[in-house]
């Protein structure tokens, strides 16, 4: 706001700023105001809320999936459980991403196991729902996965992973990264070509949204 006013100063120091300054969200200082903000003096005197309960049963399936000791299967009931949380919670998509999980749901994507791959992938498509998570999300490295998905994943999952680009292509800054990524759009086009009608539907969306930036 201070700077769509016309200012071209730090509100702070009052230092001149550059021309078109790069701002950098502080998630962590973000989500410690969030956190204090709803916190409530008798929270322990009174009953839990639905809400609640859905954060903590969450941590407890964060808990599981990021833990080195899981099993496959106990991963895979995990990322089941918080795909359905995540999918209608923004708190739980932003508590998620904060605790560490998105590492854990790419190392699923990487694990060749096609069931785990398909709900990591559905967990990540629903963490990028929260604008605040799609320039993390690419910088945690999920472009890569993305494109060995759609070289060799399973029909499924190779139309989760070209929606999971359009989501991520909704910030500018992505686009550019997206469309730069080695195999990229070719691997979108190739996906265009001989894939199902839903493959083809979710390749064709990702590559007008990546398209807006004109050097794609």
């Amino acid at each position: 706001q201070w700077i769509d006013s016309g200012n071209r100063t730090c509100p702070i120091t009052k230092l001149p700023l550059s021309e078109n300054p790069s701002l950098i969200p502080n998630h962590a200082l973000r989500s410690l105001i969030s956190n204090f903000a709803h916190v409530s003096p008798k929270e322990s005197s009174r009953p839990r809320t639905h809400q609640e309960h859905s954060q903590s049963q969450s941590q407890a399936l964060i808990s599981t999936l990021i833990s080195r000791s899981s099993s496959n299967a106990s991963k895979l009931e995990s990322l089941s459980r918080l795909v359905r949380l995540t999918k209608r919670d923004s708190l739980i998509r932003r508590k998620v991403t904060e605790s560490g999980a998105v590492r854990a749901a790419l190392d699923c994507v990487d694990s060749g196991n096609q069931v785990l791959q398909e709900k990591s992938l559905s967990l990540l498509l629903n963490l990028s729902l929260e604008d605040d998570n799609k320039v993390g999300l690419v910088a945690d490295g999920v472009i890569r996965r993305i494109v060995s998905v759609l070289r060799v994943g399973s029909p499924d999952c190779k139309a989760i992973a070209a929606t999971l680009l359009t989501s991520l292509a909704v910030v500018e800054v992505n686009k550019a990264t997206i469309g730069s990524y080695p195999d990229a759009i070719s691997a979108l086009v190739y996906l265009l070509r001989v894939g199902n009608d839903r493959e083809r539907k979710e390749s064709a969306t990702a590559l007008y949204a990546l398209c807006s930036f004109m050097d794609n």
